[in-house]
């Protein structure tokens, strides 16, 4: 359990200092470094094979890495335009939906109905929300989603971190040319912003994973669901202690509504169980 914490705790410390950056490079070159320093550390671990790979595993990594790249991209270009906190709020749709999909429990409809009140308190204090960064925030749930979906199928096809190596390589060249396009090439000549990139990416996705593939040897995936329904809050404090985002009391409430939620739907299952370098 203090593993999964750990890894919660790293991965919204690494989105925080992520954050810090914006006005100095975009987000794109942010979340491109992050990617670019895990997948060259999981390729070091892993060291995947792919000789003698079939048609339907290749493209089982491909759809794999697209999600891992969109739901990375989407969920930054959010950072940039609304709090932490509310971003991952927003966020947590996604794999919240999908959990709720994958229940026949007639009871599960009350917690689609509490995220759903979540989601209109946030809409209560529209004017203080950029709708954008709302969109980006529900494409990075989507994407997340679908991720989740991709996980399975791809941790059947390949051994150990392969999948995530490849995945993560995958990610890297799809965000290229938006980095290329993006004139945010100028910031990957600055040794500071490397460095700070790299720690992002250590922080955001090497660690995180790492905590979660060895808790979820010892704990039950269904309380690793409720914990990491944590996610939204720690998204939160990291804003408020790291880059002093203050959020208002609604604002407080409707994380809290969603936390409730994904713990509500997660209790019986593990549906949320899938450890996300997000």
């Amino acid at each position: 359990m203090v593993l999964v914490l750990v890894g919660i705790a790293s991965v919204q410390l690494g989105a925080s200092i992520a954050k810090s950056l914006f006005d100095e490079v975009s987000p794109t070159t942010i979340v491109w470094l992050r990617l670019a320093t895990s997948a060259v550390v999981l390729v070091a671990i892993a060291r995947p094979r792919l000789q003698l790979r079939s048609r339907a595993d290749l493209l089982a990594v491909l759809g794999y890495g697209a999600s891992l790249g969109l739901m990375n991209w989407a969920i930054y270009q959010s950072f940039q335009r609304i709090p932490l906190g509310i971003a991952v709020t927003v966020e947590f749709i996604g794999p919240l939906t999908l959990a709720v999909l994958g229940s026949r429990r007639a009871r599960d409809l009350a917690w689609v109905a509490l995220a759903a009140v979540g989601v209109a308190l946030l809409g209560a204090e529209r004017a203080d929300l950029d709708v954008l960064g709302v969109l980006f925030a529900l494409l990075a749930g989507a994407a997340w989603a679908s991720y989740i979906l991709l996980a399975g199928s791809v941790g059947r096809r390949y051994d150990g971190l392969d999948g995530l190596a490849l995945g993560s390589v995958v990610a890297v060249a799809l965000l290229t040319p938006l980095l290329l396009t993006d004139d945010a090439t100028d910031g990957l000549l600055d040794p500071r912003i490397l460095l700070l990139g790299a720690a992002v990416g250590l922080l955001s996705s090497v660690v995180p994973y790492s905590c979660e593939l060895v808790a979820l040897r010892s704990i039950r995936p269904a309380v690793f669901g409720i914990l990491m329904s944590l996610e939204p809050a720690a998204a939160a404090l990291a804003g408020l202690l790291v880059i002093d985002e203050r959020l208002s009391p609604v604002q407080w409430l409707a994380i809290a509504c969603v936390i409730a939620a994904s713990v509500g739907a997660t209790r019986q299952r593990g549906t949320l169980a899938d450890p996300v370098p997000d």
